[in-house]
Parts: C-alpha cells; structure tokens; sequence
C-alpha cells in the first residue's frame, strides 16, 4: 500500500509540472516579438525557452503545481525590446497572477485595455519599460491587485481625468502603489485602500491638499510624495495612528510652509525622514529627538536653525544631511562624537558653521563623504581628513581654509573640492593610491608651482579643473585616458599644448584659455570625435588656424580669440556640424568671411572683431535662424549694406556691431526691418537668461561692447540686452525712423559717420534705451521734445553736430551735463550758459565752454558795448548821408517825421537795457 501511494505521489507529480502546450506556444510566440537589447544590462531569461523543455521550468515563469497553468511571469530586466502590441499572445495566459514586466524597452508602446483582463491579478509591476500614452481605465476592474507599479522613465505616461480616483476607489485591496513621474494630474480622492503599505507618487503634477486619512493608515510604512509642488502637505498636530509603522518618509518640493510638527516625535518606527525644499523653518522640535531608530535624516534646503547637538541621540543614524539651512554647527562636538559609529554621510553644506576643523578626530571610520561647502570656515585643513579609511567624496569649497594641501593618503577617495578658498603653495607631488579619484576641483584658490605629473597619470579621473590659480610651466603629458572634462584656464602656463591632451578619446571640454600658450594649434586637435567646447582665447597661439577644424563633428563652441593667429580663415565648416559660438577676434586675420560659415546652422554668435578683415557686409549671414550676436568691429569691411528683399535676415540678432570699419552708403533701413527680436522688450521673469549660455559647461561668451561712452567686456551678454553699434564708419544720410521700431534696444550707437538731417522723433519709442550717441555726425534741426520720455537713459552724446534750439527739459534730460551738447553752436537751455530765453524772450550771449562765471560776466559787458558803439557809428554815417540827400531834394516834412521816430527808437532801447543791467 505504502509503494502504491509512492508511485501515485510520483505519478501526479510528474503530471503537475506539465505546462499546457497551448500556453507554452502563447509564451514562445511573445518571445518571438522582441529582440534582446545590446546596450541594456539584464538576465536574459527569454534564451531558456525551448519548446522541448517543460515551460514550467524556463527562467521567469511559474506554474500552479496541481493544473500545470502558468500563474507568474517575471521578466524584469530582461533587456527585451520592440513594441508591445494589443493583440499579443500574452493575454492568453487567463490564470496569470503574478505578471512582472518592468526594467526592458517597449519603446512607444501603449499600455492595452487587455491588461485589464487578467482577472486574477495581484501583482503587476510595468515600471521603466517606456510605456506611454494613457493608462487605461480597464486597470481598474483588477479588483484583487495587491501590488501595482507603473513608473515611468519618460513623463510619457499619463490618466485621463478621473481615471486616477476610479482606479484608487476600485482597487480596495491595494498594499503598494507605485506610479512614479506618471501624468495624474489631479487631486489625491479621500477614499482608498486602508491596506496599503506603500504609496509611492513621485512627479506626479499632484494638486491640492493631502487628505489627513494619508497620515492615520495604520498600515502605512513608505510615504514617497516628492517633487509635487502644487501639493499641498498639512501635518498633523495630534498623535498619527501610523506611529507603529511608518518607517520612510519622503516630501520634496511640495507646500509644507511652516514649523515642523511635534507629532513627528510620535513616530518611533521611522527609519528615514526626507523633508527636501518644503520650506520649514524654525528649530527642530524636542519630540523629534525621541526618533532613536532613525537611520536616514534628510532636511537639506529649509530655514531651519539653531544648535545640534541633540542630534547625536541618534545612535543607528547612517545618513545625516542638513545643507542648505541656517545651523549653528559646532565641529568640535560634532567630529568628537562617539555615538555615530556608523555615519556613512554627513552634509552641513551652506549653512553658517564658522571657525576651523579639529585638528584631530574620533571615530568617523566608516564616513564616506563629507560636504561642508560654502561656509565661513578657516584655519588650514587637517591631515586626518585626507587619511580617513572609507571616505570616497569630499566637499569642502567655497569656504576661507589656507595653507598648503595635505597629501592625499585615502585610496578610497572619488571626488575632491577645494576650489574657492585661500588655499597656497604646490599640490603634494608625492601621492600614494588615488587610482579611483574621478573629480579634483582645486580652481579660484592660490595654487602655484607646476602642475604634478601624478595628476596626468590617474587611470579613472575624467573631471578636473584647476583654473584661477597660478600654476606656470609647461602641460606635461597626459595618460589618463578617461578625461571627460580639463580647466587649466586663468593660470600662467607655458609651452605649446600638449598633443596628448588634444588626442584624449573621451574628452568633452577642454579650456586653456588666459594662459601663456605659445605655439601652433596641431591639426591632430580635428582628430577628436567627442570634443565640445575647445577654449584657447587669451594665449599667444601663433599660426594660421588648422583647416579641419570646422569639420568636427560634434563641436559646440570653437573660440581662438586674443592670440596671434594670421592669415585667412579657410578653415570649412562642414554641412550637419554643431557649432553655437565660433570666436576669433583680437587675432591679425586677414581676407574675407568663409561663405562655409552658412553650414553652421545652429550659430548663435559670431565674433571676428578686431583682425585685418576685408570683405564686404556678408548679408547672407543673416540666414542663420538661431544667430544673436555678430561682431565684426574694427577690421576692413568696405562699401554699403544694401537694401534686401529677403525677410527674415537677421530675426533673432541681439547685438550686432560693425563699429571702426569702413562702410559706407545709407544706413540699412531693411536691415532694421528685419530685426525682429529687438522688436520686443525682453520681460523680466526673475530668472536672468544669456546669449549661448553653456554655463553647465562652465563656458562664458565674453564679448566687448561700447556701451554709455565705455568700452565694457562683458562676461555673458544677456538676451534681453539688445545692442546696435554703426559707430566709426562712413554712413551718411538720414537716421531711419524705423529705428524706433526696434523697442528692445539698451544700446545705440551712430556715432563718427556722416549722418544728416534730423533726430527722428520714433526714437521716443525706445523706452528701455539707457545709452543713444549720435556724435560726430552732420545733424541739424531740434532735438525732438519727445525724448524726454526716454526714462531709462543714463547716457546722451549728440556732441559736435548742427543741432539748434532748446534742449528738452524734465526727466533724464535735467541729468546730462554739457559734454552731451558742446560742438552744437545753436543750442540754448540748460545745461549750457545759453538759455532759452528770459520773460522777454530776449537770449544771452553763449558762453564758451570751461570759463568761469566772473570771466563770463566780464566779456559780456564788453561784447554788449562795442556793439553799441559800433551801431552808433554806423548809425552816425548813415544818418548824415540821408540828411545831405534829403536837403538836396527838398523834403523837410518826411525827414522831420523820420527823425523823430529813430529817436523815440533809439532812446526806448536805451531804457531797456539800462533796466537789464
């Protein structure tokens, strides 16, 4: 009986463990539709499927012991990849209860309604496998889903309204719900299951107030609402019913105004706090010292304050991160802590922690990184910091620490940062281990020396920047061959650029740029196929400029201004290239602008300014769709700019300068037409945007402006900083009034041409202009009255023109001091001695510019009595010639008459001036 049994046992066994063929087929056939990513990284479970073995032994699938019918599939991570189609032979595994898809690539496929008929659902995991398109409400009929993730990697997934309070309302017997960076869009309904552990709805575009009910699910362990700044996070202020569960809690971004509550003392069982940029303020609250199990305490960018030491109650505390805050920290008590012998991480970056580092510590072993950047430290940094056997990220910039560096001792360190402090002296040229230092940043401190060669040679360093320092010598030769990113910009180096260094395979950024350089630039830099910004401006460069250069492929920014680099440009900017800024100017190039420059469709800034161009305006620039700044000042450039038909020249320019050049003709006026972006005032949105700004890449695009009577070098140029400078060159004609079109405009500068007729009135247009110079030219007529509205304007110069009449009174106009008026005989008003006219209306004399006010008075009196005198004289001379022919010709009458109105003249005029004097 008992082998029976055995056998019968043995027998059901066997037929238990049968997968249906039809099911093996459904699963083969879902195989078949996707093919195995090379680039992600996986078990590749899909290549155990055979149909000559028993379905229910491949990799991922499980079946139901007693029918064979397949229940769980888990293919996360499997580095599937093509699209997942509606009718898939998925769906016919009906008895599915388990169905993990998550971590592969169905790129651009939709989630289908059919999901929603696997009736025996309680786990479904679809996260990270680029769904997108709308959720369907058909998820919400799996009323017996315990477990439901939908992460999404690329914001592509969304519900349509209401979707998401169906979907919680249904699902009642949820215990984890994970819908990270999906499009909800709603509010959070305040019905849901009352099993769930973990609710998970991170970016989210959540909306409105969290329901309280969140807060007392006595369930509840892992809260994760981060970045929903339309959230709105009401604590509470009783005992939370969670307080035997919740474990993890995650706020970022989301309205959490206020003090943080004493009811968060009442949860013992929370191991992690995350309140991030929730804006809380005041001190920590007493009961919060009661959380002796937390491990992870995350309260970085709030208003938080006061003292610390409470803090080191927190015995198990891994992770300590404070930054950005406002704590008093003191150093010595916290590096002197025997409690926290297993911190792995300790952040009180940007607060207001003062005085130096101890000189010696305890404990710490197993810290890991260290970031107590911008502060208001000093004193030199100790040794033991650099010999702490775990630590692997230091930050310690933006801080006073002087003093040499200490050597480098830790072989665990990955990242370093020093920079912006009063460091001095070499870098230690004896290192030991530092073979996984991947980022050094030493810049603006007051390094010197030659750089070491043990910094050329690290094996995994892809960032380093020592820039404004004063490192000299030459570049020695790299052999790293990970470098991602290298600034020794701001030094005094030397020599020629090293041909390592340009070879780099993986090099990105590369800025040598206020150094002494010297040498040609090797056309072995065009061999890099990675390379981004390439930034040599300010060295002594020589050579003409490589002809394969515009030919890299991937090259944003190609700036060699400020060298000595000669002859033509024939470099060939070829057809599909990256370029956004191509700088050459302070060189001494020569011939014309390269007609390649058309292919580089993505330019926004040209600067050939300062050569020995000569060409005339390349109009056909103008075709550049993206091009805000163009700088040709001081070169060549000959003959008109002729008028186009072409729309569009030009559209989004911001600042063109074609200042110390040659050209000639009238003033562009199609050109002005087509200046669209100058057409608009730039708003202010509190946010302050450039012109090719690559600050991620730690580049500026200096550009020099003539700007209210200076010559400025301006680090960034800001896009709503419009400039037009025609300055020094040989336009004549009128001043366009479509000038007064271009409202944006800061800057305007006409001066040293031949200009004529009048100032035209548009100009009043120009509400934002702080700078207009019209000097030097051939001017004549009024200044227009209208130009008092111009509010914003610091700076006027119509000197050494034709103006005449009264200068405009009121406003900016009761600013400008002579110097803005001088070279213009006739005008009158202030702030010129020749005024407009007094209750008669009678004008003074003008008085020459620089004497003083006795001097003035004295020369008047003068002037003011030989004009009588000589008037008297003549009168004298004419009066008798008029007697001798009157009597002659016999009319004593008319002569009577005559005379005697001269005298009643002549003796009315002499009572007025009397009376003035």
């Amino acid at each position: 009986m008992l082998f029976s049994l055995l056998c019968q046992h043995a027998f059901c066994s066997s037929l238990s463990h049968l997968c249906p063929k039809d099911q093996a087929l459904a699963l083969l056939q879902f195989k078949h539709m996707f093919t195995i990513s090379p680039y992600d990284f996986g078990d590749l479970k899909t290549l155990s499927w055979n149909k000559s073995i028993d379905c229910c032994s491949w990799d991922g699938v499980h079946c139901d012991e007693m029918t064979g019918q397949v229940t769980e599939l888990n293919l996360a991570g499997s580095r599937l990849q093509g699209k997942f189609h509606s009718n898939s032979s998925l769906f016919q595994l009906s008895n599915l209860k388990r169905l993990d898809l998550s971590f592969n690539n169905f790129s651009g496929s939709y989630i289908s309604p059919k999901f929603g008929e696997f009736s025996s659902l309680t786990h479904l995991d679809l996260s990270n496998s680029n769904f997108t398109g709308l959720i369907p409400a058909e998820i919400s009929r799996l009323s017996k889903l315990r477990v439901l993730r939908i992460q999404s990697n690329s914001d592509g997934l969304r519900f349509r309204p209401h979707n998401f309070e169906l979907l919680l309302m249904s699902l009642t017997q949820l215990r984890e719900l994970i819908l990270d960076s999906v499009n909800i869009s709603s509010t959070i309904p305040p019905n849901f299951s009352s099993y769930l552990t973990t609710l998970h709805l991170l970016n989210t575009e959540l909306y409105g107030i969290l329901p309280g009910r969140v807060f007392h699910l006595s369930n509840l362990q892992s809260l994760d609402l981060i970045d929903n700044p339309q959230l709105t996070v009401k604590f509470p202020t009783t005992k939370w019913n969670s307080s035997a569960s919740l474990m993890e809690l995650y706020l970022s971004s989301v309205n959490a105004t206020g003090r943080m509550p004493e009811s968060f003392g009442h949860l013992t069982s929370l191991r992690t706090l995350t309140i991030i940029s929730c804006n809380l303020s005041g001190f920590i609250p007493k009961p919060l010292w009661n959380l002796t199990n937390i491990e992870e305490l995350n309260l970085v960018d709030n208003h938080l304050e006061g003292p610390i030491s409470d803090f080191f109650r927190f015995g198990k505390l891994r992770w300590l991160s404070l930054g950005n805050n406002n704590f008093d920290v003191q150093l010595e008590f916290l590096f002197f802590n025997r409690s926290w012998t297993q911190l792995e991480m300790l952040d009180f970056s940007s607060n207001s922690v003062t005085g130096p580092i101890p000189s010696n510590v305890s404990g710490m072993q197993n810290l890991q990184r260290l970031y107590l950047s911008s502060n208001h430290l000093n004193g030199t940094i100790p040794s033991w910091i650099f010999s702490l056997p775990s630590l692997t990220n230091l930050g310690l910039s933006h801080n006073h620490f002087s003093g040499n560096i200490q050597e480098f001792k830790s072989k665990t360190l990955h990242e370093v940062s020093l920079k912006q402090n009063q460091l001095h002296g070499p870098i230690p040229s004896n290192v030991s281990g530092m073979q996984n230092l991947k980022v050094l940043l030493l810049s603006l401190n007051h390094l010197n020396g030659t750089i070491p060669s043990w910094i050329f040679s690290l094996p995994s360093l892809f960032y380093l920047d020592l820039s404004d320092n004063h490192f000299s010598g030459n570049i020695q030769e790299f052999y790293s061959e990970s470098l991602d990113f290298v600034s020794l910009k701001q030094n005094q180096l030397q020599g020629p650029i090293p041909k390592s260094l340009v070879n780099q395979h993986d090099l990105y950024y590369l800025y040598l740029s206020h150094n002494n350089l010297s040498g040609e630039i090797a056309s072995t830099i065009c061999n890099s196929k990675t390379l981004k910004v390439l930034d040599l401006n300010s060295n002594n460069l020589e050579g003409t400029i490589p002809l394969c250069l515009g030919e890299m492929s991937v090259l944003w920014v190609l700036d060699l201004s400020n060298n000595s680099l000669s002859g033509t440009i024939n470099t060939n900017f070829s057809i599909g290239n990256l370029l956004m800024v191509i700088k050459f100017d302070g060189n001494k190039l020569e011939g014309k602008v390269p007609q390649s420059l058309i292919n580089c469709k993505g330019l926004e800034v040209v600067d050939l300014g300062n050569n020995e161009l000569s060409d005339t305006f390349p109009k056909w620039l103008g075709a550049l769709p993206y091009m805000k700044i163009l700088n040709l000042r001081s070169n060549k450039f000959y003959g008109p700019i002729k008028d186009s038909r072409t729309d569009n020249l030009f559209a989004q320019l911001r600042v063109i300068d074609l200042s110390s050049n040659g050209f000639s003709g009238n003033l562009p006026v199609s050109l002005f037409e087509n200046f669209k972006a100058m057409k608009i005032i730039g708003e202010n949105s509190g946010t302050r945007e450039y012109v090719a700004d690559m600050l991620s890449v730690d580049y500026t695009s200096s550009f020099i402006v003539t700007t209210k009577g200076l010559e400025l070098e301006l680090p960034r140029v800001l896009t709503t900083y419009l400039i037009i400078d025609l300055s020094r060159n040989r336009f004549e004609g009128h001043i366009p009034s479509i000038i007064g079109d271009l409202i944006g405009l800061r800057t305007l500068n006409l001066s040293h041409n031949r200009l004529e007729g009048h100032i035209p009135a548009s100009l009043h247009q120009l509400s934002v202009l702080e700078s207009l110079d019209l000097s030097s030219n051939k001017i004549s007529g009024e200044i227009p009255q209208q130009l008092v509205s111009l509010t914003s304007l610091e700076v006027l110069n119509l000197s050494h023109n034709h103006l005449v009449g009264c200068i405009p009174k009121g406003k900016q106009f009761d600013t400008f001091e002579n110097s803005s008026y001088q070279g213009n005989d006739g005008i009158r008003g202030l702030p010129l001695s020749k005024d407009c006219g007094g209750d008669e209306g009678v004008s003074q004399a003008t008085t020459p510019f620089g004497l003083d006010q006795e001097e003035e008075e004295g020369d008047t009196s003068i002037i003011s009595w030989q004009a009588v005198l000589m008037g008297y004289g003549c009168g004298l001379v004419i009066g008798l010639s008029i007697i001798y022919i009157m009597m002659s010709t016999q009319y004593p009458a008319w002569f009577s008459r005559m005379d005697v109105e001269l005298e009643h003249k002549i003796l009315k005029r002499m009572k007025k001036y009397k009376k003035r004097r």
